[in-house]
């Protein structure tokens, strides 16, 4: 994989622009935007998905595969970090002497003429991206925006606004979050992650606390994670906003209940604010505690803030309901991490109730599947009824010896609580041998095991025929 680099300068007139890998969450937003500001577009992918298909729809030349002819007469080339150093078309630009950008400065340059908010954080930044999103246009403000995830009631991951305000998810992972000129910045959590490009935990704490200080406006923060309350007392000359469940929070939410639901109030300035929000888990109140800081930092007035949040009714990939057979729910949720983990799978206990959880792993990088496989471990058999895991997903990585997803298996106290199971085909046959009506089966992961999903369906569906004609 290419290492990511900044040094670029992004050229002031883009011309033609060409994204190598242009299906992916993240550039198929950018390229979305580009399209809208009346920017040419082209783009390559190495399957035709649904991204890829709603964007030929809006008049994109997309090609499935990479070779060098793709380029044609592109002006200039935006890559991620995730692409091969031999990939033909990032040799062909860089032979030919075209600038090419990194996604991270070409959603820069989309932004640099608005009032940014820009929501970094190991975990949660997707959920809270889209719950301001879908805030500011209940509240009228219609802000132009890129997500990481499709916020479900929009349909869309990112959209042009008339209005001044650009609401960002930015990623950390390889620093590229420090690129923007932001107004408003909001940490949702400094969990350590990406310790392949950052090298210690103090670096990654260090990133934040540069991301934290070039706010111009605002830094919202959460009181609860160990490492947020460090970069806080490291921030000089900034107004600062915290949140969580933290006596001293500016945000304090309390009087949480979580069941299909989640309701609970945030003290603020001496008033309480209640709501109930349409999306289960505890983590989805903090995440909505997030979103208020940054709207009342906006200068929108607080009851109203949080009844427009809690019109956000998801994200795709977060918890999504998939489909039912014979009772046993099928559920996709993107959690890649520990945290993200015991978050989701803390949810999703309390709407289970007398069934059983049963998530279809697939651990993502592996890096964080060497370091993390402990509490991978810990997490899964605390909260889940009887894991599947599957190969890992590499991404930006090329493997490394030794390292599976038998690392987690071997650190399970009840080996029965646990499969490790090479094959999608027999790890989708498998959990519909085992699953009961009032069950969840979940595919989790940040790589590409919702490709599992119409699979495990129709193993459901096979195994209920079974059973019917056995009980005929």
């Amino acid at each position: 994989m290419i290492k990511s680099d900044f040094s670029q300068p992004v050229p002031e007139s883009l011309g033609t622009v060409h994204f190598v890998g242009i299906g992916g969450a993240g550039m198929s937003g950018i390229a979305q935007m580009f399209v809208a500001a009346g920017l040419t577009v082209t783009g390559s992918d190495m399957r035709a998905t649904d991204t890829v298909e709603a964007l030929r729809a809006r008049g994109v030349a997309i090609a499935i595969g990479h070779a060098a002819e793709n380029i044609g007469a592109a002006d200039t080339l935006v890559v991620t970090g995730a692409i091969a150093e031999d990939n033909p078309e990032f040799l062909a630009a860089r032979e030919r002497g075209i600038p090419i950008i990194h996604r991270a400065q070409a959603l820069a340059w989309l932004t640099r003429e608005h009032r940014l908010v820009a929501v970094a954080g190991a975990h949660g930044k997707t959920t809270s991206t889209a719950m301001i999103v879908t805030a500011l246009l209940a509240l009228g403000a219609d802000p132009s925006f890129v997500n990481g995830g499709v916020i479900r009631s929009l349909g869309v991951s990112a959209a042009p606004g008339a209005g001044d305000v650009f609401v960002v998810e930015a990623d950390e992972s390889d620093g590229s979050f420090l690129l923007y000129d932001t107004a408003i910045s909001l940490i949702t959590n400094v969990d350590p992650d990406h310790l392949d490009h950052f090298g210690s935990e103090e670096a990654f704490e260090d990133a934040f606390v540069t991301f934290a200080a070039r706010a111009s406006e605002r830094v919202v923060i959460s009181s609860d994670d160990e490492r947020a309350v460090a970069v806080t007392g490291r921030l000089v000359d900034r107004e600062i906003t915290t949140f969580g469940q933290d006596q001293a929070a500016d945000v304090r939410l309390h009087s949480v209940e979580s069941g299909t639901t989640v309701s609970f109030a945030l003290r603020y300035r001496g008033e309480d604010y209640r709501t109930t929000l349409r999306v289960a888990g505890l983590h989805n109140a903090i995440n909505a505690a997030g979103a208020f800081g940054v709207l009342v930092g906006l200068g929108f007035e607080p009851q109203s803030a949080l009844d427009a949040i809690a019109l956000f009714d998801g994200a795709e990939r977060r918890f999504e309901f998939r489909g039912q057979v014979g009772g046993v729910s099928v559920y996709d949720d993107f959690a890649h991490h520990p945290t993200e983990l015991r978050a989701a799978l803390s949810g999703a206990r309390g709407v289970v109730g007398a069934g059983r959880l049963i998530p279809i792993f697939q651990p993502h990088l592996y890096t964080r599947t060497r370091d993390m496989a402990a509490e991978f471990a810990t997490v899964l058999e605390s909260l889940a009824d009887l894991t599947i895991i599957v190969p890992i997903y590499g991404a930006r990585q090329d493997p490394i010896f030794g390292v599976t997803g038998e690392l987690i298996a071997e650190r399970f106290s009840d080996p029965s609580r646990v499969r490790v199971i090479d094959d999608w085909e027999a790890a989708a046959d498998y959990a519909a041998s085992i699953a009961r009506p009032g069950d969840f089966v979940i595919p989790m992961g940040g790589g590409d095991i919702y490709r599992i999903i119409p699979e495990l369906l129709a193993s459901l569906e096979e195994h209920q025929r079974d059973q019917s004609g056995l009980t005929s």
